[in-house]
């Protein structure tokens, strides 16, 4: 029994690099036509830089960094 459990745990890193591949590979294939357009691409990486940034500023408000 004792083999079982750990063999169950060690799967769960396994699944969790197959879920953020799965995830990634699905969002990059929607996400590539957009890119073939220089409008659309340059809007596309300025809209996720600006949502990267908002969640940094709003992380740091929220833990009381800086």
């Amino acid at each position: 029994m004792n083999d079982n459990f750990w063999d169950n745990v060690s799967r769960y890193p396994r699944y969790l690099i197959t879920i953020t591949l799965g995830i990634f590979f699905f969002l990059f294939g929607w996400l590539k036509p957009l890119l073939q357009k220089p409008v659309t691409a340059i809007a596309l990486v300025g809209l996720m830089v600006s949502g990267m940034i908002f969640v940094s500023f709003t992380l740091r408000a929220m833990l009381g960094l800086g």
